[in-house]
């Protein structure tokens, strides 16, 4: 499912319109992104939650060529899924 196609579902589901689903759906995505960008954690119990976490630099190599680079350090997203999500999935 990509965002039309969640936003299309969304706006079905709720008996919105198409419009008022994808700004709910932008609004959301916008508060987690400011959120995590905070260095916070969001929690959707039973769903899921998402934090930051510290990737330190490292070395690593090419593939192609088989050469040491550098991988720099960075902040990486992490989703650790729910209970009930992860009940529905199996």
């Amino acid at each position: 499912m990509n965002k039309t196609e969640l936003i299309d579902a969304m706006a079905a589901d709720a008996g919105i319109t198409k419009a008022a689903a994808k700004k709910s759906l932008e609004s959301f995505l916008g508060n987690v992104e400011g959120s995590l960008k905070k260095g916070g954690r969001v929690s959707l119990v039973g769903f899921g939650s998402w934090s930051v976490s510290r990737r330190n630099a490292r070395e690593g190599r090419n593939p192609s060529t088989g050469k040491t680079i550098q991988i720099a350090a960075k902040n990486v997203v992490k989703f650790k899924a729910g209970a009930d999500l992860g009940k529905a999935v199996n």
